[in-house]
């Protein structure tokens, strides 16, 4: 698969990539080795760009799928790593980043990003964890640095940040999940951002394109739309091997342009790692299928669900998604 320049950094990588948390215990919860299987044929398959989180608790699917690879820097062909940490202090980033090496037995890791960013001050507040990113990218530890998050205001400043060299952000036609302060944004709104940062040089790679999962029904405009916008590769969570062949077809250009997936089985689950329980899907839900469990989150029951999507477009932490 071609390989494209990441803005302004000296890394190169495949225009789709392969999101692990979804195979992690807060979705899929696959075993070790059938996860890392996942990932091991994303590669073989030929996508080099693997973004995960030190909150994902994913290390081992990587760190197993990976284990008979050279990792050495020196290796032109070696996975790109992409990994962020959530942590505000310059403490806290720097146990991610070494924690994260010594998961990986990486010397190095290609790019290393504050997690999630939100409306001010969180910018403000996570300064040390920044300053931390900037002292291993000068120490080469970091070959790239920047942030993820769903905000078109934190897109919008990261165009004129210097440091930054990636941005992360979450983008899809239907607008599912976009935020601007503490209010819903829509899809143009993002899309202007990512393009101010496309033309300051930043490296751009997009989440959520199929708004977790709840627009794989729409598979072909959902990437096009994402693709069309300049982005050097699309984030994409995936569970098994069809996903990945699907996803490596597309960006080969031999996908029929009415495909479609068989979404038949899947079924709208809430992330419990992201829910924070403020209740607008159990108002949303027109079947009454969604309610607050144990823990004052919410819940879907399976056997009321008539899998509408209705209430994917209220969550504002996207935490709903369709597997």
């Amino acid at each position: 698969m071609e390989k494209v320049k990441l803005g302004n950094t000296d890394i190169y990588v495949t225009p789709v990539g392969l999101g692990v948390l979804t195979v992690g215990n807060t979705q899929l919860d696959l075993p070790v080795e059938a996860g890392a299987d996942v990932v091991r044929y994303a590669y073989d398959r030929g996508i080099n760009l693997f973004d995960t989180a030190q909150y994902y608790e994913t290390y081992p699917y990587i760190a197993e799928a990976f284990r008979d690879t050279d990792m050495s820097p020196d290796n032109p062909d070696r996975p790109v790593i992409a990994s962020k940490c959530l942590d505000c202090s310059y403490e806290a980033m720097e146990h991610a980043i070494l924690e994260c090496l010594e998961a990986l037995n990486l010397e190095t890791i290609d790019i290393f990003k504050l997690h999630e960013v939100r409306q001010d001050p969180d910018w403000d507040n996570r300064q040390g964890a920044w300053q931390c990113l900037k002292d291993y990218r000068d120490r080469g530890i970091v070959r790239a640095i920047g942030v993820s998050t769903h905000h078109v205001d934190v897109v919008e400043r990261m165009a004129s940040e210097p440091d930054c060299d990636i941005v992360f952000p979450l983008i899809n036609y239907r607008g599912l999940g976009i935020r601007k302060g503490s209010e819903a944004a829509s899809a143009e709104e993002m899309a202007a951002a990512i393009d101010k940062c496309l033309k300051a040089g930043k490296g751009v790679f997009a989440m959520k394109a199929f708004g977790g999962g709840n627009l794989t029904g729409s598979y072909m405009k959902a990437l096009n739309y994402v693709r069309d916008l300049g982005c050097h590769s699309i984030m994409v969570g995936m569970g098994n091997r069809a996903e990945i062949d699907n996803l490596i077809d597309y960006a080969e250009g031999r996908l029929p342009s009415d495909f479609q997936p068989d979404v038949s089985e899947k079924r709208i689950r809430i992330d419990q790692g992201d829910c924070e329980g403020c209740g607008a899907c159990v108002k949303r839900c027109p079947n009454k299928a969604i309610y607050i469990n144990e823990r004052g989150l919410a819940q879907v029951d399976h056997s009321s669900c008539l899998t509408c999507g209705y209430c994917a477009p209220v969550c504002p932490v996207r935490a709903i998604i369709m597997w």
